[in-house]
């Protein structure tokens, strides 16, 4: 059983390491990518505040496709190059988003999403996935938010390629 507990009042960094710790035990010793996705998924979600949306989309030839998530109903498949899960893939590069109302090309899964930040998960130099994170929010994510989730994602790719 995991009970891992936030702390309201750590500053980012804290409070990405205690993130990166509590994703480290969720992950050590499952080799189910699913699984693994669904509690880092759930584990963002706990500890990050501010959130409507936190989950993965997985690589599936040139298109990104939903994976598990915590939140509303999302889009289910978006191409590489499009909205800010597609730009992130098809770059590799962390995408902050303070107003995805200004971002071209957005594509709006919910219309309450104001920021965004989608990091992708990288291995052997392919994005086999992105991390995206959604807040109603305007300019709820910085850089400290994207150097704590490039450190996630270091996980979250070790854990969605682990085998038995």
């Amino acid at each position: 059983m995991f009970d891992f507990q936030t702390d309201a009042g750590l500053n980012k960094p804290e409070l990405y390491e205690a993130l990166t710790q509590a994703a480290q035990a969720l992950v050590y010793g499952e080799s189910d990518p699913v699984a693994n996705m669904a509690n880092l998924s759930a584990v963002i979600w706990q500890f990050l505040p501010d959130l409507n949306w936190a989950g993965f989309y997985r690589t599936i030839g040139d298109e990104l496709v939903l994976g598990p998530f915590m939140g509303k109903p999302a889009c289910i498949r978006i191409p590489f190059g499009q909205g800010v899960c597609g730009t992130a893939a098809a770059s590799a590069r962390t995408q902050v988003v303070p107003d995805v109302h200004a971002f071209p090309g957005h594509i709006a899964c919910d219309a309450e999403t104001r920021s965004e930040v989608v990091v992708p998960v990288v291995v052997d130099g392919k994005v086999i996935a992105v991390i995206d994170l959604d807040s109603p929010t305007p300019s709820r994510f910085d850089e400290a938010d994207a150097a704590g989730l490039e450190k996630l994602a270091l996980i979250a790719a070790k854990a969605i390629c682990a085998t038995p």
